[in-house]
């Protein structure tokens, strides 16, 4: 099972130019939501400074898994505070070679002063620590 869902991580990922640990190049690079971008079309999860599974974040849902408005609506605007980060010049993707459960690599979107975007997320509002906080925005 582990070799198959490397074989079909690698081959999702063949059009980004991705090895383990490395940088990411994307032709586009779009915010799906506050914690989903997508790399030509596939799903990255933006994670923290720290290691996978270790710094990961959540932010308010945007579709059907909304509980309320109000979690719709601090989801729209954590997706339109992604958009600005990744529009970064200078904004580097590396992957760390793990996936989540969803199979969307984990990578951290460095910013040109140091930092990730996941980071600026939390410390504004936009986003609540994985898998310790509270799922639910309403």
């Amino acid at each position: 099972m582990p070799y198959l869902r490397a074989t079909l991580l690698a081959m999702a990922l063949a059009g980004c130019a991705v090895a383990p640990k490395s940088g990411m190049q994307c032709s586009t690079l779009t915010a799906y939501d506050g914690d989903t971008v997508k790399c030509d079309g596939v799903s990255l999860r933006p994670m923290g400074p720290g290691a996978p599974y270790v710094s990961g974040f959540d932010t308010p849902e945007i579709n059907q898994h909304a509980k309320c408005a109000g979690e719709h609506e601090l989801g729209i605007a954590a997706r339109d505070r992604m958009r600005e980060l990744i529009r970064a010049p200078g904004l580097s993707i590396m992957d760390s070679g793990e996936v989540d459960r969803f199979d969307r690599p984990l990578v951290w979107l460095r910013l040109p002063g140091g930092g990730t975007a996941g980071e600026i997320l939390l410390a504004e509002g936009h986003a609540r620590v994985w898998p310790d906080g509270a799922k639910f925005w309403c």
